[in-house]
């Protein structure tokens, strides 16, 4: 085998990848679904205002956050436009769920078996979601100018068709998880947030023009900065020694026998759901108040002041509220998003019924306050992480008065978490297939 220590590991994966016939059609295959995707972005519904709905997407964040998850599909109110959101959004349901209604939490306890079942809950939980969304975007874009009243059939048929949309992508996804590399659904989702990309690269070149050069610089090494924090708090994990006593019988004898080894606790267990829970809550006041708030020109009423409260845009010191609502948020949700699922895992219960314990601690109640103890504590550390990040792009746009560029820390932690979850999928295909001695 020839040395790698030369090239960086996710290039020298990619060159390993290719060499073997199978993983190389796997990885054809994903780009291949990939193209499909971006293709059904682009095929749009009929009645649409392109210039009223770009210019609502200016004024709107909540749907510029919609918009990302879509791969600017919505932008375009493609047949895709809700991109895979309302699966994520039922997802989320059933996982908060499970622990509170009994069936369901029997039903997660059945093995694989169990796990069919709560997924297909959740795709049939994903059409209606998807139609109650997809007839709230309309109503939406209908009121803002940006699509014509439609009588009642032209309006079904168009909410069918955001829903097979959906329904469309997600099918996608689990092809890609099938039949190709990585988590499909997020692969799905970072495709959709790289092809943005491109606009973003447009408006550095517009900045530069504009004579921002020092604000561009500072704002490209916070992006640098905000990325390699977020690789660093996404690989990091406390790890808690576990010891396991196994009882062999060898023959007529009876021999007792000693393991070790470590439970990994992610110092970042909620991911990046507690910003899409606290950017959706933040953001829900002042789009509701947008409804009720007099036009620009006619004298501002109780409405005009709730949406400029809300408005992420909003200059200092108003934004300050917006924002740090924002930071507190994030850090409720990270706590109460990572107990619930830790309390799922029961890793005290398994534990005892695997003849496990952790050294020093007794099995049973007192093991489960331990890991409650070391998850409050880690969590704490995650909760500021993901804090920080989501108000990174208030800072940036402070700290270099560059407006044109938007940076989103919501997808730049998505981008990375299925790049690094990506890469380590691939490097475990490798492995096993270089223990097998595939790979010379």
């Amino acid at each position: 085998m020839r040395p790698r220590q030369a090239r960086p590991r996710l290039l020298q994966a990619m060159i390993d990848a290719f060499r073997l016939p199978d993983l190389r059609k796997r990885i054809l295959f994903t780009f291949g679904i990939l193209v499909v995707f971006r293709f059904v972005a682009h095929v749009p519904l009929p009645g649409v205002n392109s210039e009223a709905l770009q210019s609502l997407f200016e004024q709107n964040a909540l749907l510029g956050m919609l918009d990302m998850f879509s791969g600017g599909a919505m932008r375009n109110f493609s047949v895709a436009a809700m991109g895979v959101y309302p699966y994520i959004t039922a997802s989320i349901i059933m996982t908060l769920m499970t622990p509170v209604i009994p069936r369901l939490q029997a039903i997660s306890q059945e093995g694989e078996a169990g796990r069919n079942k709560i997924n297909r809950i959740t795709h049939w939980l994903t059409i209606p979601i998807a139609g109650f969304a997809g007839y709230g975007q309309l109503v939406l874009l209908q009121r803002e100018g940006a699509i014509a009243s439609a009588a009642a059939l032209p309006t079904v048929a168009m909410i069918v068709s955001l829903v097979a949309g959906t329904i469309f992508l997600v099918w996608l996804g689990e092809l890609i998880t099938e039949y190709g590399i990585g988590n499909g659904i997020s692969i799905i989702i970072f495709a959709g947030i790289v092809s943005g990309y491109w606009g973003m690269i447009q408006n550095v070149f517009l900045a530069a023009q504009q004579g921002q050069v020092g604000g561009l610089i500072a704002y490209i090494l916070i992006a640098i900065a905000t990325v390699v924090v977020i690789v660093i708090f996404t690989e990091a994990h406390r790890r808690i020694p576990v010891q396991y006593a196994r009882t062999v019988f060898r023959g007529n004898r009876m021999y007792k026998q000693s393991g070790s080894t470590h439970i990994p606790l992610r110092v970042n267990t909620a991911g990046m759901i507690p910003l899409i829970f606290a950017m959706s809550l933040v953001l829900f006041p002042g789009m509701i108040a947008s409804y009720f708030a007099n036009p620009a020109g006619a004298d501002p009423n109780l409405a005009n002041h709730i949406q400029n409260l809300f408005n992420p845009n909003a200059p200092m010191p108003m934004g300050l509220f917006y924002w740090g609502l924002n930071f507190l948020l994030v850090i409720g949700f990270a706590f109460f998003y990572t107990m619930v699922i830790f309390q799922q895992q029961d890793l005290s219960g398994t534990l005892q019924r695997q003849g496990g314990f952790v050294p020093g601690i007794r099995p049973g109640k007192y093991t489960a306050d331990f890991f409650n103890q070391v998850i409050t504590r880690i969590t704490w550390a995650g909760a500021l992480f993901l804090a920080v990040v989501a108000i990174v792009p208030f800072l940036a746009r402070e700290i270099t008065d560059v407006q044109v560029i938007q940076l989103s820390s919501m997808g730049l932690l998505i981008v990375v978490g299925v790049v690094l979850d990506t890469m380590k999928q691939m490097e475990a295909q490798l492995t096993m297939r270089r223990y097998e001695g595939f790979i010379k």
